[in-house]
């Protein structure tokens, strides 16, 4: 049984119905790919919990095959839980670090909420983010910070939370293109370090071939081809345009 399991992700707008399953192993990353409105950053959201299944026409009934909706991750059915007991983490485009906390503050944030003492939980953050090339930055303010900063403090205030599965919304695509990949790179080595499960979606296909084991291409809210990044042709986002 895979580690992670989507099985009948589904939500219906005007323009677009979403309807797919997919599996991923264990400590790999899951790249999904495909043209703007394709219903990628969906698939996420309905993964998180932020959005739940539903038809937006008026009218229409779901049938039942769609109410059947399930989300496993490592055996565990967390498909009607809350977005916070999930065990799931998301790193999203914008940073969304509060701006009153200092660096070290933000990334304890989650740790103090779950019950940790304030010193206890400062003192790990600061150790922690030595792992993301921030060591020395623990008292610095987000406005003080380059997008790629930010982004490298985002990806650290996540991962302290050991989540069992992280969701990548395009984090790197404000930045320009050799940070783009350089973070990638640490993204990568991040999981295999950490062995958290990743799910990533973006509009960058050499980002795509870097970090993934597997990608995903979708259209119009389907899945129309998965497999091994090396076999990946650009033709395959071509046929789909």
């Amino acid at each position: 049984m895979a580690y992670f399991i989507a099985e009948n992700l589904h939500q219906e707008f005007e323009n677009i119905k979403i309807n797919v399953s997919f599996e991923c192993n264990k400590s790999t990353m899951t790249c999904i790919v495909g043209p703007s409105g394709s219903g990628k950053s969906t698939v996420l959201r309905l993964l998180s919990g932020l959005n739940k299944p539903f038809t937006g026409k008026k009218g229409i009934k779901e049938s039942s095959s769609l109410l059947e909706q399930k989300i496993i991750l490592d055996d565990c059915d967390i498909s009607n839980l809350p977005p916070a007991k999930r065990n799931i983490g998301m790193v999203f485009q914008s940073h969304s670090l509060f701006d009153h906390l200092t660096v070290a503050q933000n990334v304890a944030y989650g740790l103090i909420s779950k019950g940790l003492k304030k010193k206890e939980a400062i003192k790990n953050a600061s150790d922690f983010l030595k792992q993301f090339n921030l060591d020395g930055f623990e008292n610095r303010y987000p406005e003080t910070l380059s997008g790629g900063e930010a982004q490298r403090v985002c990806l650290a205030r996540t991962l302290i939370m050991k989540p069992k599965l992280v969701l990548f919304d395009e984090p790197l695509s404000a930045l320009d293109a050799p940070l783009r990949k350089k973070l990638a790179k640490l993204i990568k080595a991040s999981q295999e370090r950490i062995g958290f499960t990743g799910i990533m979606v973006t509009h960058d296909l050499e980002e795509a071939k870097t970090i993934a084991d597997k990608i995903i291409l979708m259209k119009k809210g389907e899945i129309v081809w998965s497999g091994n990044p090396s076999n990946f042709d650009e033709k395959f986002l071509t046929d789909v345009d």
